[in-house]
């Protein structure tokens, strides 16, 4: 087991690194579309890449999430066929959101080893996944 101290600072040091490896601006919550950002997650055994939608108002997070579903096709052809959609995604802090996702499990950030293929993981899948949004956002926000 890790202590708070050290958990956070080899989080730090993944993001450090990775930044380093890509060093470019990615999108992420410049979307221009309140409530709809593009994220990286590294949870506990799994790396996501995903839009997610964060409006408090359920009718609104629910307008825009048909609107990623009704994209659905043009995302498994476009983004990856293993892209996941989930209406009500349960945050760990007990947020309810929206969430389209690309995930790689079974990785860990306290394994270093693993980081080079969360590296190219989150690469791949973001820069897909911006094109995706760019392409598509003003379909998105209509």
């Amino acid at each position: 087991m890790y202590s708070k101290e050290e958990a956070k600072q080899i989080r730090q040091q993944f993001w450090t690194m990775f930044g380093k490896r890509y060093d470019r601006k990615w999108m992420l919550y410049d979307t221009k579309l309140k409530d709809i950002v593009l994220k990286f997650s590294f949870e506990d055994r799994r790396a996501l890449v995903s839009i997610d939608i964060n409006h408090e108002d359920d009718v609104f997070r629910a307008y825009y999430y048909d609107k990623l579903v009704s994209l659905k096709n043009i995302m498994l052809e476009e983004v990856s066929d293993e892209i996941i959609f989930e209406e009500n995604y349960l945050l760990e802090s007990g947020k309810m959101i929206s969430r389209v996702f690309i995930m790689l499990e079974r990785v860990k950030i306290q394994k270093q080893t693993d980081w080079p293929a969360v590296y190219d993981f989150f690469h791949k899948n973001m820069d897909k996944m911006e094109s995706f949004f760019v392409e598509y956002k003003d379909f998105i926000e209509a």
